[in-house]
């Protein structure tokens, strides 16, 4: 008896651990009591282990993921910000709407900056040609950062570039996700570090368990050249993303070539990450160099992370969806919206705006797309329009709103991007790049099947079974 009093004490002080550090997120509250009723004992410590707070640890507090700039930094990046000369000082104003704007310019630490190219590189065999041009050319230092470094055969050619742009001299620091790239071997990067690549692993997986981050992955993707172009989007290293993965296919994804002003935030996000896996912070006015780009293109940046007080991509997701007057086009890999997200969209729909999103038909994960589909019924009662990607795999990451604004860059519309992920989207402004993502929709959608309310409904109870488990486990994927 005495021993069943004991468990039944134990099991409401993990229940009120639970309540008292997830309060914020009752999604997430629910996702782990039911995880811990189904493994009572093994649930808490999974808790444990997986889902503290990222910015409780002292760890973090004393290495905080933050680069702080140095004077003459600062002015470069409030340079960048600022109207050149027979500019408008805010020429979007008309065209966005005002509490967006508002939004995304007190957004901290990311300006809009004024002078820029923008290149959209449509799947992985432009975006890798581009990425392989510029790192050619680099005379002083290439920083390149990605989830996923495969040591496969695209893997190797840029592994093999970046050996020989060391050995000519150039400083070339690399960054890879200890969980992303967790296959990658000792071999591949003895090979970089002993040709003088400076290379760091953010958060290996065994120290990440057992300091209790295993949940927080690095998810950006960027490329750096002499501080003068830039990339980032949805494109990782490896050979599934030229279409080598059999059971997915052609892979479509998207990524930006950005030359200007905007490469300064890009470094910024960069070197905090560089601080943090090295303990180095670099300052050399090198990293900001003056450019003399005639690009007149508006670029806003915006990074986020556990670190962060602020949820800067979702709410920028939240501000641009509810501020949309005639369309909302989403491209995902994964359909797991926050509740603001939802209702943002249901609220659009309702009111006329033509919402599409398009989805994967071969999903690269069977939970995620279970709990994606269990939103899919309730937001297409309300006129939300889902269509599945049928050439191969979608795994691009684009919103699109009106003609006024899109997004690219490496955050899925789920909430490990929103909450989890160190994430990184590029916000741009000019018609001509928002158009050039709306031909890439459109083509894209001449490649899908769209989803009919009435079909859908037919599914199966196992299915929906599926669906309801899945979606309530969805806070924690």
């Amino acid at each position: 008896m005495i021993w069943l009093v004991g468990a039944l004490l134990l099991f409401i002080f993990q229940i009120i651990t639970i309540l008292f550090h997830e309060f914020r997120h009752p999604s997430k509250t629910v996702a782990w009591l039911v995880i811990l009723f189904i493994f009572p004992i093994i649930g808490f410590i999974m808790y444990y282990f997986l889902a503290k707070e990222y910015t409780h640890r002292k760890k973090v507090r004393r290495r905080a993921l933050r680069y702080v700039p140095d004077s003459k930094h600062e002015g470069r990046r409030y340079a960048a910000s600022q109207p050149r000369d027979g500019e408008d000082a805010e020429p979007d104003r008309s065209r966005v709407e005002p509490r967006l704007y508002a939004l995304l310019n007190n957004i901290p630490s990311s300006s809009v900056t004024q002078q820029n190219e923008v290149n959209v590189l449509t799947n992985a065999d432009k975006a890798y040609q581009a990425m392989m041009e510029a790192i050619e050319q680099a005379k002083c230092y290439i920083h390149f950062e990605f989830y996923t470094i495969r040591h496969d055969r695209i893997g190797t050619v840029f592994q093999q570039l970046l050996i020989r742009k060391a050995r000519e001299g150039v400083r070339v620091r690399c960054i890879f996700d200890g969980v992303g790239s967790y296959k990658l071997d000792n071999r591949f990067l003895n090979e970089l570090r002993d040709a003088g690549v400076e290379a760091h692993v953010f958060l290996p997986p065994l120290i990440a368990f057992f300091d209790k981050r295993m949940n927080y992955r690095n998810h950006r993707k960027i490329v750096v050249v002499d501080g003068v172009k830039g990339y980032l989007g949805g494109i990782n290293v490896g050979d599934e993303y030229l279409g080598g993965n059999p059971n997915l296919g052609f892979w479509r994804d998207t990524h930006l070539e950005l030359i200007g002003d905007s490469v300064y935030s890009l470094q910024y996000t960069f070197l905090a990450d560089w601080q943090f896996v090295s303990n180095q912070r670099l300052t050399d006015s090198i990293l900001f160099p003056e450019h003399d780009n005639a690009g007149r293109k508006r670029v806003q940046i915006i990074s986020s992370g556990p670190d962060a007080h602020w949820d800067a991509i979702l709410e920028m997701y939240f501000g641009a969806i509810t501020a949309a007057k005639k369309r909302i086009f989403i491209t995902t890999p994964y359909f797991v919206p926050d509740p603001s997200i939802s209702m943002g969209l249901k609220t659009a729909a309702i009111s006329g705006v033509d919402v599409r999103v398009i989805y994967p038909s071969r999903p690269d994960s069977k939970v995620v797309n279970y709990a994606s589909m269990s939103y899919f019924e309730e937001l297409m009662q309300v006129g939300v329009r889902f269509y599945s990607y049928e050439k191969g795999f979608m795994h691009a990451k684009v919103l699109i709103i009106d003609d006024v604004l899109a997004s690219v860059g490496t955050a899925n519309m789920d909430m490990r991007s929103f909450f989890s992920n160190f994430e990184l989207n590029a916000v741009l402004f000019d018609k001509e790049t928002i158009q050039r993502l709306e031909a890439d929709f459109l083509q894209d959608l001449k490649d899908c099947k769209e989803l009919k309310l009435e079909a859908f409904e037919k599914r199966s109870r196992l299915q929906k079974g599926k669906e309801v488990v899945a979606r309530l486990l969805s806070p924690l994927f």
